[in-house]
């Protein structure tokens, strides 16, 4: 039988993206979350949409603006300044990835590396259903040497870390050797993700047709998968 994912691990996941994420804790104003859902909807979906087209720098508060249909001043009522803009999109965004995926990590299997796949796959899924959200993500997390590329990777790193250990806090260790350096195994199948997702990013970085990208990122990620596995049992 396979174990599925334990449901205090389901609701722990939310609440770290929550915990981090949470617009209010930030430089958002009180006026922004007064408006009307539609305005506020409006706006957030114009947000999203130039930083989706735009790099950061490129991007234009004018276009807001005129997008939105709301005056420049009323904009800058709402937020410090365009990276309170930027990075109340990203946490945005990351909240809702997490919430559209809770019912299906809920039903992610106890093995570590059929987690880790039907993970990555699930995550896919849901860039192709969201293809803004998927070009701004893309963006703001390929390495570069922008300021707004160092702070958004110094923002968002203790939540990734806390939010990998405890994806996978409940796996099945007892088909490894090493049934007790769940930690140390943790760690290799980190470092290995990280070096496997910054190349796979930076050969694809011009490429939008998520759908073939899916693919090739699965293909190669079991290739990669099944020679850890080998090693390690």
């Amino acid at each position: 039988m396979i174990n599925l994912i334990n449901d205090h691990v389901v609701t722990d996941l939310v609440k770290i993206l929550k915990l981090y994420n949470n617009g209010e804790s930030f430089m958002l104003k009180k006026l922004f979350y007064e408006l009307d859902e539609e305005k506020r909807e409006r706006i957030t979906n114009v947000v999203l949409r130039e930083f989706a087209q735009y790099s950061y720098n490129e991007s234009s508060t004018n276009r807001i603006v005129k997008n939105a249909g709301i005056g420049k001043g009323s904009l800058f009522k709402y937020f410090q300044n365009k990276q309170d803009m930027y990075f109340y999109i990203l946490d945005y965004i990351i909240n809702d990835l997490a919430v559209d995926l809770k019912d299906e990590i809920a039903n992610l299997p106890g093995d570590l590396f059929v987690r880790t796949i039907k993970y990555a796959e699930l995550e896919f899924t849901w860039y192709i259903q969201n293809p803004d959200e998927y070009k701004l993500l893309k963006r703001a997390f390929v390495k570069n040497d922008t300021e707004i590329y160092k702070e958004t990777k110094a923002k968002y790193a203790s939540m990734s870390e806390e939010y990998y250990y405890k994806l996978f806090e409940d796996i099945n260790m007892e088909q490894f050797q090493f049934k007790r350096e769940k930690k140390k195994l943790l760690d290799i199948l980190k470092w290995l993700l990280k070096g496997f997702n910054e190349e796979f990013i930076e050969e694809v970085e011009s490429e939008d047709n998520i759908n073939s990208l899916k693919d090739e990122y699965l293909r190669r990620l079991v290739e990669y998968i099944e020679i850890l596995k080998e090693g390690l049992k």
